[in-house]
């Protein structure tokens, strides 16, 4: 299973665990690193002293490399912490939604690793032109906040073609082994996931979104725009819930006309942090209050995600599923060509 992307951070696996928002932790991360993948914490948001405390965290947890990730469009919530990720020579940086050029050699002076989140072949070629490390392909199908408009088989494979040798990541449906083998055989070096992370035991998921997400199938999410409050206009892919269904019902109507458009539905129970409706706000287990009508992440592999596991087994038991069916399709073709 070793890739490129696995010798150039010298880890055993080609699966990394993407930025699931406010429900990473640091022991999400340290679990998935320490199983021989790439864990990931978010910085977004967090100050100085908050990113310092997670990024410790995660190293006394973990002696192999992990990520640090963070959402360009949030300028002013994100530098104080990407100051203290460079100072901390945190292994790897990846960022989403933005230009990478600023932060190529400024990543590299400290000997950090960048990677970069694209939706697009252009931005693919941009970002390699600046000199990143590593770059991941985001199909239509991921959860979360979704950069381009074409799906993962496609755009993945012509990012590799265009790409040669830069170890390129697929994101966006991939919710197990088979998943990854899938996007191996186009050539790609490893995965991006992160709905199956969802459901494991370190994760700070609330439980209501746990259950919807354990419950869903790949129909039950939506491409839309809806939670935007604070990203105006990002596009992104979440379950239907009753927010979704009052403002479809409506007519979809734009801000200023949208029902309950002011309603305050949980509050963060550490910072008192006020959710209102429509915000692009993660559900994780430290918010109280109407937890279904928030923005739920969640890609279309969401239907491949049913059970709750600890971080470790979710790792392995996609390596293996993915060796496993490296192999039938071998054995599929073997069998084919003798009987031809």
């Amino acid at each position: 299973m070793t890739t490129a992307f696995c010798d150039l951070l010298g880890i055993d696996l080609p699966i990394a665990q993407a930025a699931i928002g406010g429900v990473t932790t640091p022991a999400l991360a340290a679990a998935v690193s320490n199983s021989g993948g790439l864990g990931t914490v978010n910085l977004t948001g967090h100050d100085a002293e908050s990113a310092r405390d997670k990024i410790q965290k995660t190293r006394e947890l973990t002696s192999k490399p992990f990520c640090v990730n963070f959402l360009l469009p949030y300028e002013g919530y994100y530098e104080d912490a990407l100051e203290v990720s460079l100072s901390e020579k945190v292994p790897v940086i990846n960022l989403f939604w933005g230009d990478p050029a600023p932060f190529v050699e400024r990543v590299h002076a400290v000997g950090s690793l960048l990677m970069m989140q694209i939706g697009s072949v252009n931005e693919a070629l941009h970002a390699a032109e600046c000199g990143v490390d590593i770059v991941i392909a985001q199909g239509w199908e991921a959860g979360g906040h979704v950069r381009g408009e074409v799906a993962t088989l496609p755009l993945v494979s012509s990012v590799v073609d265009e790409l040669g040798s830069l170890p390129v990541l697929a994101a966006g449906g991939i919710s197990d082994g088979r998943g990854l083998a899938a996007v191996l055989c186009l050539g790609a070096a490893g995965a991006w996931i992160g709905t199956r992370f969802l459901a494991s035991e370190e994760a700070s998921t609330a439980t209501e979104y746990l259950e919807k997400v354990l419950k869903a199938q790949a129909e039950d999410t939506v491409y839309t725009t809806i939670f935007d409050r604070t990203w105006p206009g990002a596009p992104h892919r979440v379950l239907r819930n009753s927010t979704y269904r009052a403002w479809d019902e409506a007519g979809q109507p734009p801000h200023g006309r949208r029902p309950g458009e002011n309603d305050m539905l949980a509050t963060h129970s550490s910072s008192g942090y006020e959710v209102k409706r429509y915000e692009s706000y993660t559900a994780s287990a430290e918010l109280d209050g109407d937890i279904e009508a928030l923005a739920l992440w969640a890609g279309q592999g969401v239907g491949l995600v049913n059970q709750i596991q600890p971080a470790a087994d979710i790792v392995r038991e996609i390596a293996e599923d993915a060796q496993k069916a490296l192999r039938e399709s071998v054995n599929r073709m073997d069998t084919y060509q003798t009987n031809a």
